[in-house]
């Protein structure tokens, strides 16, 4: 993927350093490196996971549905700091935070674009970097957590140490794999401004769990529809690079619930699922990437 000397995404938060390892920063305490094109006709609808994280967080005991409802569970507390927003250094002085924070300026450009011609505003996320551990609104996020959406503070949360699991856990590298993350979590955020997850908020409570199973992954394929509208619109702008759709295809096959369960457990169980299967995460985002069409992603309708 081409992304140095692109503009950078100045809605970062480097928290990197606060658990001792890296910058040397002071400390604090859930997980994961177009021009008007085809990404912007999409007329009205609504990038949520890869969430990684929800996979991972089933995978430790973790309840999923906790992440997109911003429910705070283990009674963490959570307090913003002055500290919490210090100035980026300048491009070049560090590779990982210019990847993320280049790819989070594609993710405002398109869904700038896509909002403005539905005669909507579009509110960026904050993404958050931090390694160890760190605290949210949604309770404590650590490296073994994952990526995850945090719609109370509307914030993306992500221990670079992810892309390191990506890679080598999951058999998931590449840039292209690192962005596609990013770019499903963008989706939550796209979700929670158009009123799909509190729509899903508002019901669950309602719902018995094995339907709220089936109505949480419905969530995440339209997350993985919308990144790929995201993919679609960098090859709109020529920035894309042979074998990148090969690597989010692939990331998405790796962390499809039944590709995860058999992993973990030797087997799968569907009433159990999340975030769906191998095979529906690369649908949807085929289904985006194919059509560069927001109508496309209707997963809920």
């Amino acid at each position: 993927m081409k992304w140095r000397g692109r503009r950078r995404s100045s809605n970062v938060e480097d928290r990197r350093g606060r658990s001792g390892r890296s910058r040397g920063r002071s400390g604090s305490r859930m997980r994961i490196p177009m021009p008007r094109g085809r990404a912007a006709k999409g007329g009205g609808g609504g990038l949520v996971m890869l969430l990684v994280v929800l996979g991972i967080a089933w995978m430790m005991g973790i309840n999923p549905l906790s992440l997109l409802s911003g429910d705070v569970s283990g009674g963490s507390t959570y307090s913003q700091r002055p500290s919490d927003n210090l100035p980026m250094p300048n491009a070049g002085q560090d590779d990982l935070l210019d990847f993320v924070a280049v790819n989070l300026a594609e993710t405002e450009d398109l869904w700038t674009l896509v909002f403005e011609q539905n005669d909507l505003t579009y509110v960026a996320p904050k993404l958050v970097l931090f390694d160890g551990q760190t605290s949210s609104p949604c309770g404590v996020a650590s490296a073994r957590t994952g990526p995850f959406y945090c719609p109370a503070d509307q914030k993306i949360y992500l221990d670079p140490d992810f892309y390191r699991q990506l890679r080598d856990q999951f058999g998931a590298g590449g840039d292209f794999a690192q962005a596609y993350v990013l770019a499903h979590e963008v989706g939550h955020h796209v979700q929670q401004l158009i009123g799909t997850l509190p729509e899903f908020n508002r019901l669950r409570g309602a719902l018995a769990q094995e339907d709220v199973n089936a109505y949480s992954v419905r969530i995440e394929l339209q997350a993985d529809c919308y990144a790929g509208i995201w993919a679609n619109y960098v090859g709109e702008q020529n920035l894309l690079e042979r074998g990148d759709i090969r690597e989010a295809l692939n990331a998405a096959e790796q962390i499809g619930d039944d590709t995860l369960q058999k992993r973990t457990q030797g087997f799968a169980v569907p009433k159990t699922f999340s975030h769906g299967t191998s095979a529906q995460r690369m649908e949807w985002f085929s289904r985006g990437y194919e059509t560069g069409n927001v109508q496309a992603c209707d997963t809920i309708g």
